[in-house]
């Protein structure tokens, strides 16, 4: 399970920037996830949850937001929601280059 790992690195990034800001609790960790990112969201809450226990962040809620998966057309520049299978613009038929989707990273931390 690659979530626990993903949680682990998360929660390190989070405690670093509590230490850091003398944070005396970390109340939210929110994350931007790519709908390419390949993270099962249940099982990364779960690891999560396991891992905080006895850190200043306890009691953090881990959120998210999805990113969806959008491409620009190296032929006619524009850029467009995309679906996984996309690799030809649909306005002229230039391929698609993809700028967002695949994100997984910590957005922001709330601290108290």
């Amino acid at each position: 399970m690659h979530e626990m790992a993903l949680a682990e690195g998360i929660l390190d990034i989070a405690l670093d920037y509590g230490r850091r800001n003398a944070a005396a609790r970390i109340a939210e960790v929110h994350l931007l996830l790519g709908e390419l990112a390949g993270v099962e969201t249940e099982a990364l809450s779960l690891a999560f949850s396991s891992l905080v226990r006895g850190t200043i962040a306890a009691d953090a809620q881990l959120t998210w937001t999805r990113v969806p998966l959008t491409g620009r057309c190296g032929d006619c520049g524009r850029e467009m929601r995309l679906r996984p299978q996309d690799v030809l613009c649909p306005v002229c038929g230039g391929g698609m280059a993809l700028t967002g989707g695949r994100e997984l990273r910590v957005d922001y931390i709330e601290l108290e």
